[in-house]
């Protein structure tokens, strides 16, 4: 605490003065108690070569705003999306006529269930079986076979190829 009435003129005693009198009481005091406990700490053993990072707690997600703003649409792969339009070709007709089989451009993405389905809800007929294939230009092709209840040059008529 020398040091401090040195600074000062003889006789000049200011307000800090007095605080930081008081503060550094305090501050001899701290150092006193950090010199008196020095503990070193001791170094953890390793037994094992890898690590793996601590478990910490993990919280549950609480989103201040939904990341999308509009919902999706649930299945975007409907029955007119499935069936994109007949194939009006020679051969299909052949097939229409002679193995009563209705041929389709189908998507790429639709399975040969979903194509069933979409033929029974859009034209009211059953099917038998669905056969796929891929052209050459990327376009998917399906050969649906309708049970014998049904004829398809009635449901060609009715969806307009002939």
């Amino acid at each position: 605490l020398k040091w401090f009435e040195r600074s000062f003129p003889a006789g000049f005693r200011p307000r800090v003065f007095l605080t930081t009198l008081t503060m550094a009481k305090k501050a001899e005091k701290v150092a006193k108690a950090v010199k008196g406990a020095v503990s070193r700490k001791q170094k953890k053993v390793r037994t094992k070569v890898r690590f793996h990072r601590p478990k910490t707690l993990v919280k549950a997600r609480d989103p201040k705003y939904p990341r999308k703003s509009v919902e999706s649409r649930g299945d975007k792969m409907d029955k007119y999306r499935i069936i994109q339009c007949p194939v009006t070709t020679e051969s299909a007709m052949k097939k229409i006529e002679e193995i009563n089989t209705l041929v389709f451009l189908v998507d790429t993405k639709a399975t040969k269930p979903k194509i069933k389905e979409a033929v029974k809800q859009l034209y009211d007929v059953q099917c038998a079986k669905v056969n796929t294939l891929i052209r050459p230009d990327g376009k998917k092709k399906a050969y649906v076979h309708l049970t014998q209840d049904y004829d398809a040059l009635d449901v060609a008529n009715r969806i307009g190829i002939i």
